[in-house]
Parts: structure tokens; C-alpha cells; sequence
């Protein structure tokens, strides 16, 4: 099983070596998700979690009138999921689907607890990965209401410093809350400053 960069995470995680990591992996599966193929779709339940062995996924929800708003883009090395969904047993809001070709490690809700058992540490590891997430959260919602659609194209360019030539713009737009138009305007005004970060 081809997990190179999720046993390089783990192993760092919880400090072990590759020889230990055989705990780890009898715990997940790989799954392969052709580009444009659904991973989950809105209104199931959405148990597992998932990690972005290679490729990338965005995760997304469909308002009433059929528009699509991008929450997260996860490329290599990423954790994705709807961890409301999973804790509470509810349909999802969000599908996630492949932007490219995609491999994933698929981890159970029970990953950290069962692992514990060897590495006690797990929990709280789990835990600091809750919080990191839910910062990550509050982050996109205060770029959402209170920053210009130049600010979060920069912060875009930030936390996604690899994906302006493999994302296209419109799902760029989406994410960002903006129109297609309106991130093209972003563009040529950052050009216009001789900022140029998609060269």
C-alpha cells in the first residue's frame, strides 16, 4: 500500500519509527478517486476522515439556487472531512470531489483512539488536529465577512502557495466568494502593482 507521505506524517506526529508504523497502517485504507469523481456527496453521513496522499479534493456545499461555494481545497498532505457530520451522526452539507486524480487515506472516526492504545499521545495529538482545524475555520469566516477580495485572493495565495496554476479560476472565485469577473479585476489590479504571484 502506496501511503509514503501519510506514514512520513504520522511518524512525525507521534514521533515513531517506520518499523512501528505497522500499527498505523492496519488501522486505514486507500482509496483512488478519478478527477472530477465524487468522494462524498451532500446529504450523507460523512464518517471517516481523509488525507490527501496525492492529488487534491475541494470540499464544497450547493445553495438553493444551485451555486456552489468552495469551503477548503486539500492537496497533498492535507486532512479533509465534515467532522460535525461524523461526530454527530448527521448528513453532511458538503460533497468533496477530486479536482485532480486523487489518492486518499481513509482514516475511521476511531483512528486516534485505537492507536492510543499503543501511543497514548494520540489523543492529545487528536486534539491539537481539532483545534488546528477549527482555527483554520474561524479564519475563513472572518476573511468571508470582514476582508476585501484582495485580501483573501493574497491569503488564498498564502495557504495555497501551489494551486493557482492547477485550480481553475472560477472555483478560485468560489472559494474567495467573489464573481469570476471580480477575481479577474483582483488579478489586474495586483498586476498593475507589480505583484505577480502566478508567475
Amino acid at each position: 500500500m502506496d501511503i509514503e507521505n501519510f506514514s512520513t506524517y504520522i511518524q512525525k506526529l507521534f514521533h515513531i519509527k517506520e518499523q512501528e508504523f505497522s500499527v498505523c497502517r492496519s488501522l486505514v485504507k486507500l482509496k483512488k478517486i478519478p478527477k472530477s469523481r465524487l468522494l462524498i456527496r451532500g446529504g450523507e453521513i460523512n464518517k471517516e476522515l481523509y488525507f490527501v496522499e496525492r492529488g487534491l479534493l475541494r470540499q464544497y456545499f450547493t445553495d438553493k439556487n444551485g451555486r456552489e461555494h468552495i469551503l477548503y481545497f486539500a492537496p497533498e498532505n492535507w486532512w479533509l472531512g465534515d467532522r460535525n457530520s461524523s461526530y454527530f451522526n448527521e448528513p453532511t452539507h458538503f460533497t468533496i470531489e477530486a479536482v485532480e486524480d486523487t489518492v486518499v487515506v481513509e482514516v475511521e472516526p476511531d483512528f486516534f483512539i485505537n492507536i492510543s492504545k499503543t501511543y497514548p499521545e494520540a489523543i492529545a495529538k487528536s486534539e491539537f488536529l481539532l483545534h488546528r482545524h477549527i482555527r483554520q475555520l474561524q479564519k475563513r469566516v472572518s476573511l468571508l465577512l470582514g476582508a476585501t477580495a484582495e485580501e483573501r485572493y493574497l491569503d488564498f495565495l498564502k495557504t495555497y502557495p501551489n494551486l493557482v496554476m492547477r485550480v481553475p479560476q472560477w472555483m478560485i472565485a468560489s472559494y474567495l466568494g467573489v464573481t469570476p469577473e471580480s477575481l479577474s479585476r483582483v488579478r489586474r489590479a495586483l498586476a498593475k502593482k507589480n505583484f505577480l504571484p502566478d508567475s
